[in-house]
């Protein structure tokens, strides 16, 4: 049998007919992939094997119980899996990014994944200083709204009351100046993902 030609989801079939060397050629043939899948995550070595070795167990498991549907394909759902056991990790970790409530909203203290190397702290300087120019060319009130609610937490109660304009004053500047922005990255081919 050519294991290069061979489908995955023949392995699978196979496997549960009982050929035990099916499922070694999908643990080769995918590992590489899955194993850095988890530890991009993660970034430690032993933690990513323990996943990685608790994955292939879930799979296994659920192979043998009859739950795997072809409907999807073998790698994608070993990823869902992968992805999963990453986010249990760092739940059972208590290692889950929090929300830091500070007068400086900073959008990476909520999707930050904890170190950041070279590249990635680079990317995020540039966001933020890309945002930082989108808001500087809103008009002065819409800026003012904008800056009180997503960096400094403030009601639009607050923002009414610290201003002196309307509940619905304040509101609707908030929404001229999320509409203003778009407008501006997307005039100015900001890229805001990482």
């Amino acid at each position: 049998m050519d294991k290069l030609k061979v489908l995955d989801s023949s392995l699978v079939s196979n496997y549960l007919k009982g050929d035990e060397r099916c499922f070694e050629i999908l643990i080769t043939r995918h590992k590489q992939r899955v194993y850095n899948f988890i530890f991009s995550k993660v970034l430690d070595k032993d933690i990513t094997e323990d996943v990685f070795q608790d994955t292939f167990i879930k799979v296994i498991n659920t192979l043998k119980r009859g739950k795997y549907n072809e409907e999807g394909k073998f790698l994608p759902w070993v990823m869902r899996i992968a992805h999963n056991l990453v986010i249990d990790h760092f739940r059972k970790c208590n290692r889950m990014p929090k929300f830091k409530n500070t007068d400086e909203f900073d959008i990476f203290s909520v999707l930050g994944d904890g170190e950041l190397n070279a590249e990635k702290q680079l990317i995020k300087e540039q966001i933020l200083s890309d945002v930082r120019r989108v808001i500087d060319e809103l008009p002065d009130d819409q800026k003012e709204v904008l800056v009180m609610r997503m960096y400094k937490d403030m009601s639009f109660k607050e923002i009414s009351e610290c201003t002196g304009v309307s509940i619905n004053t304040a509101l609707g500047r908030m929404r001229y100046a999320l509409i203003n922005m778009r407008k501006l990255i997307e005039k100015n081919n900001i890229i805001l993902v990482n």
